[in-house]
């Protein structure tokens, strides 16, 4: 099974009464100003994107942009440095390549906007092809986007709300914190999907390179569970959720973790119930296996004998048009799918390979500047887009960063997962990362290390300039870690 392409799905509604909710957030058809320019974030289905629209992403920015194409770690895209004037030009440009909700042209551009911007999914990159997984998620991760984008009401979502779909993957991404999550579980002879509010299916149980933080958590996960549904009765689900929630929140609880606050999530689904003809049943006792994070790099084999994918990162989750073009080739050459699927990671994968295309597309990717090896410097690397795109960033993030990776190959990111943060925002990590420097003047930051309690964890260190950065972690990286 493979996601449903757009031109099988139905078009958007008609126009509603239902007013979009007023964000700042970025979109295809939505492009907000930055330091650097105008900037135009991409939801992708399942992170996937073919190879003919990289070349028309690629050549669209060539066009109308002067900065890069950053992966995002909701497994997206955003084009930066959008020219003043080239906004509308863009989205169009972008939308004739098959981005964007189907049935743009039937409706009105707010409504497609308000569309677009509710496209907040995420799944494995790793889904249909995980050895691990329980379930092939891609059929009815494209029914969950049909009801996210094709009702009217749902317009008056935050765009950032989101809903995760696990299959159980192995190659998944756990921490980020969701306002709906799904988790496949083995239900007896068959496989459910438990499913819970404002969290993760797993929060918390492992850090980069796969080591468990709790081993405690390899045989019982206790993750609250609000029941436990059939695959078929998962959009259904979903659609009931969506609307208790509306009918519940305030204008000034965009997110399900704000309406946690004055309702119980019992009487959050009592309110769903409504609009069920099905009752959730009880979750017992389940467990979410370890994922493995390092599995988005390198060769790894698919659940089909004789299949591989490759997977590979961009330094600081950056390409330009010239990388763009050459991955898009890459892609076609390597596969019949033709296609690369970003992931949460800021990193793609490509699938679908034989195993006699591994070889060669490993060694074209490290030619493109590729990571491919998990103990790379740049591997565990996350930077926001920094002073240099961003107002409210306190330094150049992005430039630190790769002074660090430059001057530090001994650290070992990778086990070390190390992000760099503008401002309190954390907008290029949604989770906490094992430390985190928090900018507080241009080349000066705060150290955190996570400990499990809130924001970025433990103060370790108080405005350390970039050598005191060096000599503070080159001495972390040499001790044993345990956060």
């Amino acid at each position: 099974m493979h996601f449903r392409p757009y031109v099988n799905r139905p078009p958007l509604p008609a126009s509603s009464n239902v007013a979009p909710y007023s964000s700042a957030c970025p979109g295809l058809l939505h492009i907000v100003a930055a330091r650097d320019g105008g900037l135009c974030r991409i939801r992708l289905p399942g992170g996937t994107i073919g190879a003919a629209q990289l070349h028309a992403l690629a050549s669209a920015a060539e066009r109308h942009a002067g900065g890069p194409v950053e992966l995002t770690n909701r497994a997206n895209l955003q084009l930066r440095g959008i020219r003043a004037g080239h906004e509308t030009a863009l989205s169009q440009a972008l939308l004739e390549a098959g981005f964007g909700p189907r049935g743009h042209h039937e409706t009105s551009r707010a409504d497609a906007q308000a569309a677009d911007a509710r496209r907040n999914l995420m799944l494995s990159p790793a889904a249909g092809r995980d050895p691990d997984a329980l379930i092939d998620t891609r059929a009815l991760a494209a029914s969950l986007l049909d009801t996210l984008q094709n009702e009217p009401r749902f317009a008056a979502l935050s765009p950032k709300f989101s809903v995760q779909l696990d299959g159980g993957e192995r190659l998944a991404m756990l921490e980020h914190p969701h306002d709906i999550w799904f988790a496949a579980q083995p239900d007896g002879t068959g496989v459910g999907f438990a499913f819970g509010l404002a969290g993760c299916p797993s929060p918390g149980i492992y850090k980069a390179g796969g080591n468990m933080l709790n081993p405690a958590l390899e045989a019982s996960a206790d993750i609250p569970a609000l029941g436990i549904v059939g695959p078929e009765q998962v959009p259904a689900l979903l659609n009931a959720l969506l609307r208790a929630f509306l009918d519940l929140a305030t204008p000034q609880q965009p997110r399900m973790r704000d309406l946690l606050r004055t309702h119980a999530a019992s009487s959050i689904l009592q309110r769903a119930q409504t609009y069920l003809d099905f009752q959730p049943r009880t979750v017992r006792a389940w467990t979410r296996r370890i994922a493995d994070p390092a599995l988005r790099f390198g060769p790894q084999p698919q659940a089909t004998a004789g299949l591989w994918w490759v997977g590979g990162q961009p330094p600081l989750g950056r390409l330009d048009t010239r990388t763009l073009h050459a991955l898009a080739e890459l892609a076609h050459a390597a596969n019949t799918q033709a296609t690369v699927i970003v992931t949460p990671w800021q990193s793609i994968l490509i699938p679908d390979l034989a195993k006699t295309a591994v070889a060669p597309t490993v060694a074209a990717m490290e030619r493109l500047g590729f990571i491919c090896d998990p103990q790379a410097a740049y591997a565990g690397l996350i930077a926001c887009a920094g002073s240099s795109g961003c107002a409210k960033a306190r330094a150049d993030t992005k430039a630190d960063a790769q002074y660090l990776a430059e001057h530090l190959p001994q650290l070992r990111p990778a086990a070390l997962e190390l992000h760099l943060s503008g401002c309190e925002r954390s907008c290029a990590a949604a989770h906490c990362a094992a430390h985190t420097l928090l900018a507080v003047a241009p080349g000066h930051y705060d150290l955190y290390e996570r400990d499990g309690g809130p924001g970025f964890g433990r103060l370790v260190a108080h405005d350390l300039n970039l050598e005191q950065i060096k000599t503070v972690l080159t001495t972390t990286a040499r001790s044993p870690i345990d956060v």
